[in-house]
């Protein structure tokens, strides 16, 4: 129950953001690249720009899919997932699974958050005194990997989209 002795209470310097604020930008970012991957289609979708090392747009959502089911599911869900990251780059395929694939990610994302205690240490991160990152240390920030990534590449898929459609 809200206010109660037995919820934990934000301390100050906290920031406090309510699941469904934090699901909303998640929701926002993976339904962009959704409807841009829609929109090229399964030709363009799955062509990389002519540079070095640049990704399609189908390899860069499933990446973000990959991404989304480690750090929440494992990390923060905890769950026991199997992922080929270096596939993640690589792969190609028909767009309408890809969305239905992003759809059903969006939505383990938002059983994943359910209930979690954002200062709660998470599962399945190696330290590194050597690059002190703060999402090893709480799932709270973990979370917010979580949207630095999801908006990184949506930016990236963006420069993509566009480099790609004026290289036709």
């Amino acid at each position: 129950m809200p206010g109660s002795p037995a919820e934990p209470a934000a301390a100050p310097g906290d920031v406090v953001v309510r699941a469904a604020d934090y699901l909303w930008f998640a929701d926002l970012a993976l339904a962009e690249m959704a409807r841009t991957v829609g929109a090229l289609g399964d030709e363009l979708a799955n062509e990389a720009p002519a540079l070095p090392g640049a990704n399609t747009p189908f390899a860069i959502l499933t990446h973000c899919l990959g991404l989304m089911e480690y750090w929440g599911g494992a990390t923060v869900a905890g769950r026991s997932i199997e992922r080929d990251r270096a596939a993640e780059f690589t792969a190609r395929g028909n767009v309408g699974s890809l969305v239905e694939r992003t759809e059903a990610a969006r939505l383990r994302l938002h059983e994943d958050v359910e209930g979690v205690v954002a200062l709660d240490v998470p599962t399945q991160v190696m330290r590194d005194p050597d690059d002190p990152v703060p999402y090893s240390e709480t799932k709270g920030a973990v979370l917010l990997h979580i949207l630095e990534e999801l908006f990184q590449h949506l930016g990236q898929m963006e420069i993509t989209r566009d480099m790609l459609q004026a290289a036709r």
